[in-house]
C-alpha cells in the first residue's frame, strides 16, 4: 500500500529564516531543476478532512479557519512549483502552508469587529525556487502587507480576500473541501470495466475521515486522508477486510487494489465521482445512492 504523507508541520524547520531575510535562491550554471507548475484550476479540492465546511454562522462571525488555496496575488493568478495554500489554525493562532515553493508558517491575529487581519513572525524554508509566474517572494510579501480581510460566498465556495493598509487587495484565497465525497456510493466501474454487483458499495464520511463498505461479500473499513502538498490529493488508508469465503469474488481484489491506488478524487455530473491514480487514470467510478 502506498504511503501518503499527511499534512504535519514539524516542530523544527530546517533552515527556516524570517521573512525579512527570505529571498529566492538560484543555482548558477543552469543547474536548476524545473518542476511542473500547478495552476489554480488544478487545485480543485485540497483540504484536510479535519476542516469542516463553513457555516452561515461562521460567515456572520467572520471566523478565519481551515484550509485555503491561494488563487490570486496582487491580481495575478497564483502559479507555483507546488500548489500555494494556507492552513489557519485558530486554536494555535498560527497559519501553515506553502508559498508555491517553500513551506511557511506564521502567527496571525484577526478581529471581525473591524475586519483586521495580520501576520507576524513569518518564517520560510529556503529551497531554490523558479521565477515563473507568482514567486514565493511575492506571496510572502503579500502576507506581510495584509492588514484587512473580507468574506464572500460565491456559489458553493467561500472566498477570503486580504487587503493592505490602503485597502488594496493583495491576495485572494478559496476554501474548498471534499464534502462531495460524503455519502453512500455504488461501484459502477473498476479500471474501466463495468460492474453490476448491487452489494458492492462505499460509505464515506469526510468530516470523520472514515470509510466503510462491502466488496459484494466482505466488509471493509479504513480511513480517508489527503496531502496538502499535492493538488486534489486523496487517499484511503488502513483498509481492513473480513475474510468470508465468497462464491463469486472475481472483483473483490481489484476493488481493494483500486482503492489503495486512488490518489485523486474528482466530482462528475449525474452524482458520479471518479477516483484516479497518480497517472490520472480512473481506477474507480462511483455513483451516489444516498447522501448518508
Amino acid at each position: 500500500m502506498k504511503k501518503i504523507k499527511k499534512f504535519i508541520i514539524p516542530v523544527l524547520f530546517l533552515a527556516m529564516l524570517p521573512l525579512s531575510s527570505c529571498g529566492v535562491m538560484k543555482k548558477s550554471g543552469g543547474d536548476d531543476v524545473k518542476k511542473e507548475t500547478v495552476l489554480p484550476n488544478d487545485r480543485e479540492k485540497i483540504v484536510q478532512p479535519v476542516s469542516a465546511v463553513y457555516t452561515s454562522e461562521d460567515l456572520e462571525k467572520g471566523i478565519v479557519k481551515g484550509d485555503w488555496a491561494i488563487e490570486k496575488v496582487n491580481g495575478k493568478e497564483a502559479i507555483g512549483e507546488n500548489p500555494p495554500f494556507l492552513k489557519f489554525v485558530p486554536a494555535e493562532k498560527r497559519v501553515y502552508g506553502n508559498n508555491g515553493c517553500n513551506t511557511i508558517n506564521a502567527t496571525y491575529t484577526y478581529n471581525p469587529a473591524d475586519s483586521t487581519l495580520s501576520f507576524s513572525n513569518l518564517v520560510s524554508t529556503m529551497m531554490a525556487c523558479g521565477m515563473e509566474g507568482i514567486t514565493d517572494v511575492e506571496i510572502n510579501a503579500a502576507l506581510d502587507a495584509a492588514r484587512y480581510y473580507t468574506w464572500k460566498l460565491n456559489g458553493d465556495d467561500y472566498y477570503l480576500t486580504l487587503y493592505d493598509a490602503d485597502h488594496s487587495p493583495v491576495m485572494e484565497l478559496m476554501h474548498q473541501n471534499f464534502q462531495f465525497l460524503n455519502g453512500t456510493w455504488a461501484v459502477k466501474e473498476i479500471e474501466g470495466q463495468a460492474i453490476n454487483i448491487p452489494d458492492m458499495k462505499l460509505v464515506i464520511d469526510v468530516d470523520e475521515g472514515k470509510l466503510h463498505g462491502n466488496t459484494g461479500c466482505n466488509l471493509i473499513n479504513g480511513s480517508l486522508e489527503t496531502d496538502m502538498d499535492a493538488a486534489n490529493s486523496i487517499s484511503f488508508q488502513g483498509i481492513a477486510m473480513t475474510k468470508m469465503a465468497c462464491p463469486d469474488s472475481e472483483y473483490e481484489t481489484p476493488f481493494v487494489v483500486a482503492l489503495e491506488e486512488a490518489s485523486k478524487a474528482k466530482p462528475l455530473k449525474d452524482n458520479q465521482v471518479a477516483l484516479m491514480n497518480g497517472e490520472g487514470k480512473v481506477v474507480l467510478l462511483l455513483e451516489r445512492t444516498s447522501d448518508k
